[in-house]
C-alpha cells in the first residue's frame, strides 16, 4: 500500500530540521517536487539554504519567519507573519503540486496557539493523497503524534556545546 505520510520529528536534540532537508534531497534526486516552508528562522545564513539553491528547478524553498520567536520584541508581528505562513502553506498542500511539502520549526506555531493541530490535518484532507508532509520542531502536541504515520524524537545525549565548543559551519550551520 502506498499513501501519503504525515511524518513529525521533534524532541530537544539537534538535527530536525537536516532530517527534513536530507528528505527533501532525497525526493529531488528522483526527480520529484518539493516545497520546504520556515516558519521560524530568518536572518541565518547557513549552508542547507546554498544547497538548496542548487535544486531550485525541484525544491521550492520560502523562509517566512524573520528570526526565533524567542527572542523576538514583537510577538504580535511574529503571529502575523506565522499566519501568513500558514495560509501559503494550507494553499500549497491544496494545490497538491508537491510530493513533499515540510512545514520546518511548525510546531512552534503550533505550540503557540496561532494554528490548532485540527486545522493541520483538515488541511492534509484537502491535499494530494499521495502528498507527504513533514512537520519539525520541539514539543509537538500528543495529538500531531497520534495523527502521525512516523514519528521520530531527537534525544541529546551529548552536544560539543555542553563542552564550550561553537557552532561550526558545515555541522551547526
Amino acid at each position: 500500500m502506498k499513501k501519503g505520510l504525515l511524518m513529525v520529528f521533534t524532541g530537544n536534540g539537534k538535527g530536525k530540521t537536516t532530517a527534513a532537508m536530507g528528505m527533501a534531497l532525497r525526493s529531488a534526486g528522483h526527480g520529484l517536487k518539493v516545497c520546504f516552508i520556515q516558519f521560524i528562522k530568518g536572518g541565518w545564513k547557513y549552508g542547507e539554504i546554498d544547497a538548496m539553491d542548487r535544486f531550485s528547478d525541484l525544491i521550492d524553498f520560502h523562509v517566512m519567519g524573520k528570526g526565533f520567536t524567542w527572542k523576538s520584541k514583537d510577538m504580535e508581528e511574529d503571529a502575523f507573519m506565522a499566519c501568513k505562513a500558514w495560509e501559503f502553506a494550507r494553499d500549497t498542500i491544496a494545490a497538491g503540486r508537491h510530493h513533499l511539502i515540510v512545514l520546518d520549526e511548525f510546531t512552534y506555531v503550533m505550540n503557540h496557539g496561532i494554528v490548532d493541530c485540527q486545522s493541520v490535518l483538515e488541511a492534509r484532507k484537502h491535499g494530494n493523497d499521495m502528498q507527504h508532509i513533514v512537520i519539525t520542531g520541539r514539543d509537538a502536541a500528543p495529538e500531531l503524534i497520534a495523527a502521525s504515520d512516523l514519528t521520530t524524537e531527537m534525544l541529546p545525549i551529548r552536544h560539543p556545546f555542553d563542552s564550550g565548543v561553537k557552532g561550526q559551519k558545515g555541522i551547526e550551520f
